[in-house]
């Protein structure tokens, strides 16, 4: 049933995750927590982490024979919108760590065999899309104000500051911008990490993300802005610094859900990779569509 429960939840709205209520110091427990997590595991978190700011670089790269520059901002910005899905494998860390299991950093990519598997990537994909058309939208608003012409670094700061097209870009791009991050952080403040911990599809996730930031405005709104500005301030050296910023808020993330929501009682959702059993040769091609039984070898 796990792969039915991808968009509907299949708990009655009586048993959906009670959502508790949180102050700014529980915000800043999770900070502390997280950044523990961070100094125990720095090694898996920052190899986790660089895949992202090398593929922000890399972004930004392919799109510098178009005029990169205009588009720097929002492709930083637009990191706070796909942070909750690029975090998986942190929040998985910081998982095992609390049940005193292994946290090598392989043990990241464990998240393949969640029951919730389906449900992770339907949303992580809404999520990606959310980031695509931001990207789009961000680079209309530049073109209706500033024009295309392509400029200089020093001539585009010149334009934003001193004349009117680039105060109206200024006001409509942030504000358009704001629309775009509350939507991603409505749909995704816990929603990873509940489906992480229980065997949840994206609507249950989503109204439970919904119900948090509803029962704690300001605590939730507070915590936003400290994502948003941590991953926009990591994404200003070419991206880079998000391989600090990125596994520090991940694990802080993990942390703040453990205060959001109520734990369930009932039974935590098991999920291994799967042992391999030895393959020979005389056993090719069919053993690449039979699974082979697992070695009994110690």
């Amino acid at each position: 049933m796990a792969h039915a429960d991808i968009i509907l939840p299949t708990e009655p709205a009586a048993e959906l995750p009670v959502v508790r209520p949180v102050g700014l110091a529980d915000l800043r427990d999770a900070l502390a927590k997280g950044l523990d997590d961070f100094r125990v595991m720095p090694t898996h978190a920052i190899f986790l982490s660089l895949i992202y700011p090398i593929v922000g670089f890399a972004l930004a790269s392919a799109t510098f024979g178009y005029d990169v520059i205009p588009l720097l901002y929002p492709l930083a910005a637009g990191f706070a919108l796909i942070g909750p899905f690029a975090a998986v494998g942190l929040y998985e860390l910081s998982r095992r760590r609390e049940l005193g299991l292994d946290m090598s950093w392989k043990h990241a990519f464990d998240v393949i065999h969640s029951p919730s598997l389906w449900g992770i990537t339907a949303l992580g994909l809404l999520l990606v899309a959310l980031f695509c058309v931001w990207v789009a939208v961000a680079d209309a608003i530049y073109a209706s104000t500033l024009g295309q012409e392509p400029l200089t670094l020093s001539e585009f700061v010149r334009k934003v500051l001193t004349t009117p097209e680039g105060q109206k870009l200024i006001l409509v791009g942030n504000a358009v911008g704001f629309l775009f991050a509350a939507l991603a952080f409505a749909l995704s403040a816990v929603s990873f990490p509940l489906m992480l911990d229980r065997n949840v599809g994206v609507a249950v996730a989503i109204t439970t993300s919904v119900n948090a930031i509803r029962k704690n405005p300001l605590t939730m709104a507070a915590w936003g802005v400290l994502v948003v500005g941590g991953l926009v301030i990591g994404s200003l050296p070419f991206f880079f610094g998000l391989a600090v910023v990125m596994p520090v808020l991940g694990h802080s993330t993990w942390h703040l859900y453990r205060k959001v929501v109520e734990p369930d009682t009932g039974r935590r959702p098991e999920y291994h990779p799967q042992p391999r059993g030895k393959h020979y040769a005389a056993d090719f091609p069919v053993s690449l569509f039979v699974p082979s039984k697992p070695s009994e070898e110690p």
